[in-house]
């Protein structure tokens, strides 16, 4: 069923309010959705009032929700030039939840992109951009008001980001912040944000201090040329794809390298010797660019050839345990849903910046160190560094 209307989460003290002279409502003309309370299936727009301004979103309530059962929910972090419900044609993500019941939350960035109705993340540490509002501070305060407005599971809290997105959950997570219990990202993991060291560029160790251990999975397009797998690019990227995951498996206390295997062009590597249970996937597409991933059927039709007749051809490779033609919204909520509960309650003391400190992969040998795009961290003040960061109209 289609809606109209908009829903409106307030602010905790105006939510009182509201609540006390029978004014607030979800959805179209549903009561007040706390557990006990139902909401109507189905997309809808909704506007909060975070620190500095109000700010809007969508959110996708799946048609298995009663309100009597405590549910997840997905934020889905839309790339820069896009908008809410664009991100969710690209992902999906409102389909998954459909089929596994759970809710989505889809915010919007508060710069204009570069077309009429689109947008972007004002990045901290990243981009500089008259207009761009408190970002950090509005993730929390929708976090908080979907838990007041849903029968939720609060630990059972995620995001995924695209792009943009994907830099500005990775920054949120790097900031200290402590509102999702595992993250995704595609094409668009970051460690903190890009400093010149020696001629190399590598993630700033002091940009990057998760309050514990994080769970990861992270997709990657080799012919991406957007945020370069290798790095380069604009300001804001720099170091590459392999550095970033190496960075994160040193924040998370890994031990040992990956297991990796391949399928296809896709090669998934594995880290999960980590602390308090966290691990960290990733999925590498030797001919994905920086368009989001989309299943291809032509291995199962092949497959489904050879089988004709009664003829089974077998592999003389062994089978990967992984399937390449899983879209990432699926992949990414197969992986959330092992995150380990142990990584909610992470008294780990995050990885702090020293000087002198180095991300080489000697360091913990969670990584291959021949492949490694620089790697050397730095706590060297700012000035004495060329950085990428606050490059003026940077999205």
């Amino acid at each position: 069923m289609a809606f109209a209307c908009s829903s409106v989460f307030s602010s905790s003290a105006a939510l009182t309010r509201l609540i006390t002279v029978g004014a607030f409502f979800l959805g179209a003309g549903s009561a007040y959705a706390d557990c006990g309370q139902p909401v109507q299936p189905g997309r809808h727009d909704f506007s909060i009032q975070s620190t500095d301004a109000s700010r809007s979103g969508v959110y996708f309530i799946p048609s298995s929700y009663t309100g009597d059962k405590k549910v997840p929910v997905v934020f889905d972090f839309h790339g820069s030039h896009s908008h809410p419900d664009g991100q969710l044609k690209r992902s999906s993500w409102d389909k998954v939840a459909e089929r596994e019941g759970f809710i989505v939350v889809a915010l919007q960035g508060s710069l204009p992109g570069a077309y009429a109705g689109t947008y972007a993340w004002n990045v901290p540490l990243v981009t500089h951009q008259e207009g761009g509002l408190d970002e950090i501070s509005f993730i929390n305060s929708a976090i908080e008001e979907i838990g007041d407005q849903v029968c939720l599971d609060r630990s059972r809290v995620y995001a995924s980001g695209y792009s943009g997105g994907g830099r500005m959950l990775s920054q949120y997570i790097c900031s200290g912040n402590d509102g999702f219990a595992a993250a995704g990202f595609v094409h668009s993991l970051r460690a903190g944000a890009p400093v010149e060291v020696e001629g190399q560029w590598k993630p700033d160790a002091v940009a990057c201090m998760p309050k514990r251990p994080m769970s990861i999975i992270a997709f990657a397009g080799v012919k991406d040329t957007a945020n370069p797998y290798a790095g380069g690019g604009k300001p804001y990227w720099q170091y590459g794809f392999k550095t970033a995951v190496q960075r994160w498996s040193e924040l998370d206390g890994c031990t040992g390298d990956a297991t990796t295997e391949k399928a296809g062009d896709v090669t998934r590597r594995l880290y999960d010797t980590c602390k308090a249970g966290a691990r960290i996937a990733t999925y590498v597409y030797a001919n994905g660019s920086h368009a989001w991933p989309k299943a291809d059927t032509s291995d199962s039709v092949v497959a489904a050839a050879s089988e004709a007749n009664g003829v089974v051809k077998v592999a003389a490779t062994t089978k990967p345990s992984f399937d390449p033609n899983v879209d990432p919204a699926q992949r990414m909520w197969e992986f959330f849903k092992k995150a380990d509960k142990s990584d909610l309650v992470a008294t780990v003391v995050p990885v702090a910046a020293k000087a002198g400190d180095s991300c080489a992969a000697t360091a913990t040998g969670a990584a291959d160190s021949a492949d490694l795009q620089g790697t050397t961290c730095s706590s060297q003040s700012i000035d004495a560094r060329r950085s990428g960061q606050g490059a003026k109209g940077a999205l």
